[in-house]
C-alpha cells in the first residue's frame, strides 16, 4: 500500500471514529433537552444523529473498497454535564468544525493521490459539513440578528 493511501485509510478511520462519537453525542443531548421548544430541537437532534450514522457508513464503505478494515473504535466522547440549549449547540458546533477539518485534511491526501473518487467524497461530505455549521450558527444568533457568530 503506498505511503498516500495508507494516509487516506488512516484519516478514513479518524472520520469513521469521529462520525460515531457524534451519534452518541446528538443521541444523548436529545435525552436532555426540556422545555418549550423540546419536541422540535429533539426532532434536529435526532436526524443529526440520523444523517451522522450514515456518515459513518459511508467512511466505512470507503475504507473496505479500497479493500481495508475499517476501525471499531468511537472518537472522543464529551460530557460537560451543561445541557441547556446554548450549550449544547455549541457543542455540536465544536463537533462539525472538528469533523469538517478531517474531511479537509481528506481532501488534500485525495489531492495528492491523485484520487477523484476520495476527491469527491471529501467535498461532498464537506459541502454537508458547512451547511451543518450554517445551521447551527442561525440557531445560535438571537432573534432578529442577522451577522454570523461563527
Amino acid at each position: 500500500m503506498s505511503t498516500h493511501k495508507a494516509a487516506i485509510i488512516a484519516k478514513l478511520n479518524a472520520i469513521l471514529e469521529h462520525e460515531l462519537a457524534g451519534v452518541v453525542r446528538y443521541t444523548h443531548y436529545s435525552f436532555m433537552v426540556f422545555g418549550h421548544s423540546r419536541i422540535p430541537i429533539v426532532s434536529w437532534l435526532r436526524s443529526a444523529a440520523t444523517e451522522t450514522l450514515t456518515h459513518a457508513h459511508n467512511a466505512g464503505e470507503m475504507i473496505t473498497h479500497f479493500g481495508e478494515h475499517p476501525s471499531i473504535g468511537i472518537g472522543e466522547l464529551l460530557e460537560t454535564s451543561q445541557h441547556d440549549i446554548h450549550n449544547i449547540l455549541l457543542e455540536s458546533l465544536q463537533f462539525e468544525k472538528a469533523g469538517i477539518n478531517l474531511y479537509y485534511q481528506l481532501l488534500e491526501l485525495a489531492v495528492e493521490e491523485k484520487s477523484i473518487f476520495v476527491e469527491e467524497y471529501a467535498r461532498q461530505l464537506i459541502a454537508e459539513e458547512e451547511s451543518h455549521i450554517g445551521d447551527i450558527d442561525k440557531m445560535l444568533r438571537k432573534p432578529g440578528e442577522i451577522a454570523s457568530v461563527v
